[in-house]
């Protein structure tokens, strides 16, 4: 509790004079129409991950023009990049990245409307605002780099194009790829239906594809010839759900079938079910997936059939570090949340319709969520960066709130102006923890010994991952 009392006395100290000669919060305020229009065009392409190009192209156009040094295709990833700005000067100062999404989720479309509107025409959508995540991302970027060049204080800033979050894990590969190893600090937001900059930690996750191999046959013509691939993946899939009993509170598994045959009269040679596996502690997903494996090449004894699988992805949990989450916080606090004009409070209130009883009152989006710790139950490849150096984020009210991720409304809400405010909020609170970083060496020392302290002496990173290349075509 030391190190978390002395983040807030620190985050009450005064920058230095020559900190101040640049409003950092002008240099944000200036760059709303270009946060809109960046968000905007993404939202309009919804890329899948991995196949990003258009959008991983115009945030390193919108870097580079501003004087960023961009090397692309990091880690192997095409449309992974690194974005850099050095200020001149005899000292380095501190190196601070900025992270930054773009993919999109396949299967989901809506329009900006307030109602129920599929877009024919589109195949997925930004149903987790990650065009508002790269957009703010980017304008916090360029306001500490104009910042750092105005008051001439000594330090790096990094824009890092993270491709693939929703199941790709790219910022597994990058971390992996030791694109973090010289990083003194991180920082990243997410969009949501709430603003927050709690100390929140998440679930480690692993997910693979089964790939049960049958015989094919006439189903009723021969049956006897056939071995059938689906059912080997329903009794994988019965064994696991039977698992389920035998799993502590924190334990997540789902799945879908992807592939499960063509025709009812004939046996199906293939099947394949995609498993998700989650859990507080990364050590007992590797446990539960030994478990699952097991489930797996018992299905397939069973059945006569064969079975391979592929890791797809996977992420360690956040290690949360409240030195800083409580600076934050505070950042967060003095700039208030999100007002809505007359319009936007209309289309609040249309989108909260859609919720029924889980509605809540749509000017919750101008507070700010108590501040304290707790466990939240998604995954996020953020987590990986956030054992390799100290991390801090945020979450903004981007979305009206009672929103879901994953949904129809996200996807509305993140193509409109409340989803633009939201991340300028958001660019906002990322700019000011920035300077705080760059200006307060004392803050600076706490946080990194509660970080050491936090991973222990004898700490190695791990990825769930393993060798594996990173899978380019997950989404195809």
């Amino acid at each position: 509790m030391k190190l978390a009392s002395t983040a807030i006395a620190l985050s009450l100290i005064a920058t230095p004079l020559a900190a101040q000669q640049a409003d950092p919060l002008a240099e944000v305020a200036v760059q709303g129409d270009r946060t809109a229009r960046v968000a905007k065009q993404i939202w309009d392409w919804a890329e899948l991950g991995y196949q990003e190009g258009r959008s991983s192209g115009l945030l390193q156009d919108e870097l580079e023009s501003e004087g960023f040094a961009v090397t692309a295709g990091v880690a192997g990833i095409p449309t992974a990049f690194v974005a850099e700005w050095r200020s001149k000067g005899d000292k380095d100062g501190p190196v601070i990245a900025i992270l930054a999404e773009y993919d999109a989720l396949p299967g989901i479309t809506q329009s900006t409307s307030a109602t129920r509107d599929p877009v024919a025409d589109k195949h997925a959508g930004h149903a987790c605002g990650h065009n508002l995540f790269g957009a703010g991302s980017l304008t916090a970027a360029i306001a500490v780099k104009r910042w750092l060049e105005k008051t001439g204080t000594p330090g790096t800033i990094r824009l890092y194009g993270t491709p693939a979050e929703e199941g790709g894990s790219g910022k597994v590969y990058m971390t992996r790829a030791g694109l973090f190893e010289d990083v003194d600090f991180a920082i990243n937001w997410h969009p949501d239906s709430i603003n927050s900059a709690a100390a929140e930690t998440s679930l480690a996750n692993r997910s693979a594809k089964f790939r049960f191999h049958g015989v094919s046959a006439h189903a009723a013509g021969a049956p006897e010839r056939g071995r059938s691939a689906l059912d080997g993946v329903e009794a994988m899939n019965m064994m696991v759900n039977l698992m389920r009993e035998h799993t502590d509170m924190n334990t997540r598994i789902h799945y879908v079938i992807t592939s499960g045959g063509s025709a009812p009269n004939v046996v199906p040679d293939f099947a394949e079910v995609f498993y998700y596996v989650r859990h507080s502690d990364a050590d007992e997903v590797r446990a539960l997936w030994t478990r699952l494996e097991a489930a797996a090449k018992g299905a397939a004894l069973g059945t006569g059939t064969e079975v391979d699988w592929e890791i797809i992805h996977g992420n360690n949990s956040l290690l949360p570090i409240e030195a800083l989450a409580k600076v934050m916080d505070a950042k967060l606090r003095s700039l208030g949340g999100i007002e809505y004009t007359a319009e936007e409070k209309a289309f609040a209130e249309q989108i909260a319709k859609s919720f029924g009883d889980r509605a809540v009152p749509v000017e919750n989006a101008a507070t700010i969520q108590p501040y304290g710790k707790s466990l939240g139950y998604g995954s996020t490849d953020v987590g990986d960066v956030s054992w390799a150096t100290p991390t801090v984020g945020l979450n903004t009210a981007t979305w009206v709130p009672g929103t879901s991720a994953h949904s129809w409304q996200a996807v509305a809400a993140s193509g409109s102006s409340i989803g633009f405010k939201g991340a300028q909020l958001a660019a906002k609170a990322m700019t000011l923890m920035a300077v705080e970083l760059y200006t307060n060496p004392e803050l600076r020392t706490a946080a990194r010994a509660e970080f050491d302290a936090a991973r222990g002496p004898n700490y190695r990173y791990e990825s769930l991952l393993g060798d594996r290349d990173p899978p380019l075509d997950y989404r195809k």
